[in-house]
Formats: structure tokens, sequence, C-alpha cells
């Protein structure tokens, strides 16, 4: 057997181990799960701890001293007006609705701290208190103030309140996104997951190493050469 053949053959074995392996990952043999989403809730659960800024941006809402009067927001429909309009009635600031669109008027940071509130529970994966304030489920009600803030922090910015608009943004970024995004996840140090991690990081290099030998034997096998 030539070398050549031989560099053939041992590309294509690294190739199929190599797709056998990646089939493997993608099988759902962990209570349901493949290993990809396995890794992706590890490190969800590790990246959770490390951004949960809501308690800062509670303390900077709470010496806040805006007020907004008769800020016009337009929403897509009637029924989001509506639950929007509720979001804000119920931080004490004065609403008045027409059709998809609605005026506010109150203290800004009387709305922002309801929010980081409803946000707060929702990242402890509390649902079920926001759901007891409004009537449906907590997720949904966080998905609307990202829509009602934005709208906010677009009207805010339209009237050259920068300072406002900004802290809004730092609101609906760092505390609704978040925990909009991470609602279920259980936080974890990367302490506690150490051994996982490291594995996890080892697999992938010496994964992406063995793909790219599997190509490389296999263009040596069929006649191509590396030259300087």
């Amino acid at each position: 057997m030539t070398a050549q053949k031989k560099e053939l053959l041992t590309g294509v074995f690294l190739f199929t181990t190599f797709a056998a392996v990646l089939l493997l990952l993608f099988l759902p043999l962990l209570n349901g799960k493949n290993m990809m989403e396995k890794l992706d809730d590890l490190y969800n659960s590790i990246s959770k701890g490390s951004v949960y800024y809501i308690p800062a941006l509670q303390e900077e809402s709470q010496i806040l001293d805006s007020s907004i009067a008769n800020l016009s927001l337009q929403l897509d429909d009637e029924q989001q007006a509506k639950e929007v309009a509720d979001l804000f009635s119920k931080s004490g600031a004065v609403v008045a609705l027409s059709g998809s669109g609605l005026t506010v008027s109150g203290k800004l940071a009387d709305i922002t701290s309801n929010s980081l509130e409803d946000a707060d529970f929702l990242f402890h994966n509390q649902a079920g208190k926001i759901e007891a304030k409004y009537g449906y489920h907590g997720k949904k009600v966080v998905y609307n103030w990202w829509i009602g803030l934005n709208k906010l922090n677009k009207e805010l910015t339209r009237l050259k309140l920068f300072q406002d608009a900004k802290f809004v943004s730092e609101v609906i970024k760092r505390a609704v996104e978040c925990s909009y995004n991470y609602y279920q996840v259980i936080p974890q140090k990367i302490s506690e997951k150490a051994i996982q991690v490291v594995l996890s990081l080892l697999f992938y290099v010496i994964y992406t190493v063995w793909f790219g030998f599997a190509i490389l034997y296999i263009l040596m096998g069929l006649g191509f050469k590396l030259e300087h």
C-alpha cells in the first residue's frame, strides 16, 4: 500500500468517525435532550449568575428625579396598547387610551421601578408573582414591558431627554431583556461546574483539530501537497 493511499484511508477514517460523533451529539440521548442542548443549558446557567444588574438599577431608579407629561406612544394594535397602558397605570402613571395609541404622564422612577420589580421576579423564575399582579403569564408581562419601554425610550429620545432615555435603555437591556431570555434557567457558579466546563472546552479543541486532520489527510491522499 502506498503512502498516498494510507493517507487517504486515514483521512476517510477520521472524517467518518468525526461524522459519527457529530451524529451522536445531536441525538436526544440525555433525558430527551442532545449533548449540544445540555452544553447550552450549562453555559446559560453559568452566565446567568454574572448578568444580575437589577439591584443596581433599582437603586439608580429610586434616585431618578424625572417626570413625564403627556408623552404619546403608538402601539401596534389596541390590545397591545391596552396591556402596556395597564403596566404604566399600575406604576402610578396617568394613562389615556385612544385606539392603539396612549398618552402617559407621571414619574419616570415609578415606571422604571415597577418594571424592574417584574423583571426581578421573572429573573428568579417567579412568573406567578407577576401573573398575580396583572392576570396573565409573567413572561408575557415582561415582553409587554419591553414593548412599552422601547416606545417610551424612542419618545424620550425624540424630545431630546437623552439622560432619561439612556436609563430606560439600560433597564431594557440589563433587566427586561435579560430576565426574559434567562427565564427558567437555574443560575450556577462556574466553580460548581468546573470539571464539565474544562472537559467541554477540551473536547471542542480536540474535535476541531480532529476535523482539520481529516481534511488534511484526505487532500494529501488525493495528491494535493502543501508548499511554501
